[in-house]
Order: structure tokens, then sequence, then C-alpha cells
């Protein structure tokens, strides 16, 4: 599999309000884009560090993901996002190589891109995202 760069790191957190004194007043980070993700009941907020980001998510239902994974482990690291050239061939290796997957196809998310994951059981317990621009 060809990953280019590690997009982002996924954090979940109950707000992004009450996160956002820490990211920007302590680590000195700017939140550039916040944006809703209806499809997966997620708000969103972005944060760049040198080529990496930083993915704030929060909750827009109690019955999302990130809702569960908060009731479950609390706040912190969700996910680590790669980059790849092309996800459905990505996903396509991941596959033949015994990889669980949770999509079999790449779906839209954030900020216009191509996503899908891999679930933790295949990936040392790690939720794993691949990614790719979808402009």
């Amino acid at each position: 599999m060809e990953l280019t760069h590690i997009e982002h790191l996924g954090i979940a957190v109950k707000s992004i309000e009450a996160s956002l004194p820490y990211y920007e007043g302590v680590l000195g980070l700017k939140c550039y884009n916040i944006e809703v993700v209806e499809d997966q009941k997620v708000k969103t907020a972005f944060f760049k560090v040198g080529q990496t980001k930083i993915e704030l998510l929060e909750p827009t239902s109690e019955d999302s993901t990130i809702a569960k994974f908060i009731e479950k482990k609390g706040e912190g690291i969700h996910h680590l996002a790669f980059a790849v050239p092309c996800v459905q061939s990505a996903l396509d290796e991941a596959a033949s190589k015994g990889v669980q997957l949770i999509d079999k196809a790449p779906r839209n998310g954030a900020e216009g891109l191509n996503i899908a994951f891999l679930h933790p059981k295949s990936t040392c317990s790690v939720l794993t995202e691949l990614c790719m621009s979808g402009k």
C-alpha cells in the first residue's frame, strides 16, 4: 500500500467549543475550518501542524459513532488517517491481505476528502482511515 503521509489524527471530544482554548490558547494552533458532516453525525474542527492535521470530532447525535466512542472510552484519539493516491485501490489491497474493512468503497468525508476505514480488529487495534482529496 502506498501511503503518502499522515493526513490527520482524529480526536473525539464532547465539545469543540470547550476544546478550542487548549488547542488555540495553549498549543497556539489556529482552527481553520469547522464543518458538520451530516451523514456521519459529527461536527469537525481542523488545525494544521506542519503537513499533518488534527481533526476534532464532536458528536451531533447521541447515536453517532463518536458519541458511542466517547461513552465507551472517553475523549481522546479516535483514529489515524493516512493519505493514499487512490482509496479504492488501497481498500482492495488491504482486503486482499486479509484486512477487515469497515467501508468496501470510498465515501465522502470532511473537507471534501474521499475516505474509508479499516477495522481495528485487523489493524493492531488502531482505527485506520484512508483518504484522498476528492477535489
